[in-house]
């Protein structure tokens, strides 16, 4: 079975991952990346290494032996200037300073890239663990109704413009008004922006209306930073007053599926998969 390098940022996703290794058996090293991955990261092996430290993460990687690697978790984009890179990081850093330029995914490309050319296999977090895929369908108990529908074919088409312009992957509409749409704040602080909103323009947990979206962008590359939500995003679209959640099936990915579902089931939200966004 192959070693699995797992570059980890912040969040749940990267945590999930690692548990799914060690259950299954799947040989894995941890590299944490310095002030995004958690504590709770060191409960597995691994090592800590600083973003642009390129040549110490490859050097870790096939120290241990890994011939794969999954880039998982939240990373904001760094301030260039800040960066400490080693020799290996600072002969990519024109390069992905370049990259960065052109946008969001044109920098992962780059990076991707470049490890490949290192002799690794980059595998996706849905490739590692099958079930982390949305499914087509509702997740918990609760489906949109004919109400929803224009709020969920309008957001995700909103979803879907924004992510062709590389600015984020996640809108919100309300009785066909666009509410918020995501860019570098992120998913979590967009829904606090939205709860923020008066009354009269977004629901409310006695009366909810409005929808979340999230959409892979056109151009995405699906190996690293698909769409991702879990009970933390249940947690924002509840306190948004927000009716429910949706996502392209196959193309989001959820965080500890019955966890989510449990929590949209207590909230009175929907969680479901459709079967394609809007071209």
């Amino acid at each position: 079975m192959t070693k699995l390098g797992l570059i980890a940022g912040g969040g749940g996703l990267p945590v999930a991952l690692a548990e799914h290794c060690r259950k299954t058996g799947r040989p894995f090293f941890v590299i944490r990346l310095r002030g995004f991955a958690g504590s709770e990261m060191d409960a597995f092996p691994g090592a800590m290494a600083g973003i642009a430290e390129i040549g110490r993460i490859v050097r870790l990687a096939r120290e241990t032996g890994c011939e794969a690697l999954c880039f998982a978790g939240v990373v904001r984009r760094p301030d260039f200037a800040a960066l400490r890179p080693d020799l290996k990081g600072l002969g990519w850093l024109p390069g992905a300073a370049m990259a960065a330029r052109r946008g969001d995914e044109a920098l992962l490309r780059f990076l991707m890239q470049g490890f490949e050319r290192e002799g690794f296999a980059i595998e996706g977090a849905h490739e590692v663990m099958g079930d982390l895929a949305l499914p087509l369908g509702p997740l918990g108990r609760r489906a949109p109704g004919p109400e929803h529908q224009a709020d969920i074919a309008k957001a995700l088409k909103v979803a879907h413009e924004i992510g062709a312009l590389d600015i984020g992957q996640a809108a919100v509409v309300c009785d066909g008004l666009v509410l918020a749409v995501e860019a570098q704040e992120g998913t979590d602080a967009m829904l606090r922006r939205v709860a923020e909103l008066p009354d009269h323009v977004r629901g409310a947990p006695g009366r909810r209306r409005g929808v979340l979206a999230k959409a892979a962008k056109p151009i995405q590359e699906e190996r690293v930073d698909l769409p991702t939500i879990g009970v933390a995003t249940v947690d924002g679209a509840d306190r948004a007053g927000l009716a429910g959640i949706v996502g392209v099936a196959g193309k989001m990915l959820v965080v500890d599926r019955a966890a989510v579902a449990q929590a949209a089931d207590a909230a009175g939200l929907f969680v479901v998969g459709v079967a394609d966004a809007p071209a």
